[in-house]
């Protein structure tokens, strides 16, 4: 419930209102015309008519819902006021009021729609008061003072009524409004600290993957190949902070994965360690662009782990690079060695290149990372996406 769908229902309402009422005092304000002065019946006729009509179509179409009815209230209250000067002939209202009293509860509901609360009460009030002042009066029916009080009276009950309904109606629906608000407000917030999160998160792997690495590589660049391999980690890790100030993917871009073993093989030609890789069902298989990215990041990153981590002396370590499509839209890539392995639970949470490159980076697209490693014995890097894939075959 807003305070939109209120108004459009009170709208509804007094249209409704307006048409019931008026069909049903029409017959009377045509016998009654023939005793008002020339003219004076037609025109009250045509102009309250007109004003329920244009309030109706105003409701239909939520156009000028207001303008409509504070015209039919404003008519309405000077037509009680003329009543009394243009009665030439009392007889008329002799054996039945003055055919306006029947569009009296029009005419408050549209000062409720129209006209803030205050006012509204006011009008509430005042416009069946001048109508009990006008029947105590000869041009009204000449009623004792008991009729025209409990006519007047009955008049600003159904007035009131409609006014309370309405009124807290717009209340709650206020309070809704605000409610919502708020809770946009804290929507927005939140999305805006993920986003964060997420940008913080994608510099601190790409500092560690491109930046980090190609220095701790430089620094133990010994042999003219050692630092011909630094030289090309250096270039590439500019290029990638150079593409990282470029624009995002669109959320709707998609990414072969062929398309991903192909950069993952280019990689691997650049590595001095080499990968045995196998590859299986990715014909056909289709994934969202950032999956993609992220998939191909975190593979690489577990990869140079591999290299930097699973060597031991006089030992030779095999890896392996297994990528494997899951139906059409789903991918595991594993990154395995038989290495010296690792404790899991034992790693600080400042390395990056675990927490961040690795698992953090493929939370934040939807997928998994699983890092299943033993001491001596070697270790895997299960990557999945979407999450739930890691054990499917």
């Amino acid at each position: 419930m807003t305070r939109e769908q209120v108004e459009i229902v009170a709208s509804r309402a007094l249209g409704i209102f307006g048409a019931v009422f008026g069909l049903q005092a029409l017959a009377l304000a045509l016998d009654q015309t023939s005793g008002l002065r020339p003219g004076a019946g037609a025109a009250m006729i045509a102009f309250l008519y007109g004003a329920i009509l244009a309030i109706g179509l105003a409701a239909l179409t939520r156009t000028a819902v207001r303008s409509a009815a504070l015209t039919f209230a404003i008519l309405y209250a000077a037509s009680i006021v003329v009543w009394p000067f243009v009665v030439d002939d009392v007889v008329i209202v002799s054996s039945s009021p003055p055919w306006l009293y029947y569009l009296c509860t029009v005419a408050t509901t549209a000062a409720v729609v129209a006209l803030p609360m205050p006012w509204a009460a006011v009008y509430t009030v005042l416009v069946p008061a001048m109508y009990g002042v006008v029947r105590l009066l000869p041009t009204g029916g000449s009623a004792s003072p008991l009729v025209a009080l409990l006519d007047a009276m009955y008049a600003v009950i159904l007035g009131a009524v409609v006014l309370i309904i309405v009124t807290m109606l717009r209340n709650a629906a206020k309070a809704v409004d605000v409610a919502q608000e708020a809770a946009l407000q804290r929507y927005e917030h939140a999305v805006r600290l993920h986003a964060t999160e997420l940008e913080r998160a994608k510099v601190d792997a790409l500092v560690h993957d491109s930046v980090l690495t190609t220095l701790l590589s430089a620094a133990a660049a010994g042999s003219p190949d050692e630092q011909a391999l630094s030289a090309r980690m250096a270039r590439d890790a500019i290029r990638r902070l150079d593409e990282a100030g470029a624009a995002q993917p669109a959320a709707d871009d998609r990414m072969r994965l062929p398309v991903l073993v192909r950069r993952l093989r280019a990689t691997l030609a650049s590595f001095a360690a080499p990968f045995t890789v196998r590859v299986v069902n990715t014909g056909g298989v289709d994934l969202p662009s950032d999956a993609g990215e992220a998939l191909y990041a975190a593979a690489v990153q577990a990869m140079v782990n591999s290299m930097q981590h699973a060597d031991e002396p006089g030992r030779t370590v095999r890896r392996e690079l297994r990528v494997r499509g899951i139906r059409t839209g789903g991918c595991v890539i594993e990154v395995s060695d038989n290495g010296v392995g690792f404790e899991v639970e034992v790693v600080p949470s400042e390395r990056l290149g675990v927490r961040v490159s690795v698992i953090e980076r493929m939370a934040n697209v939807g997928g998994a990372a699983v890092i299943d490693s033993t001491p001596g014995l070697g270790t895997t890097v299960s990557l999945a996406w979407p999450a739930g894939m890691e054990g499917h075959r």
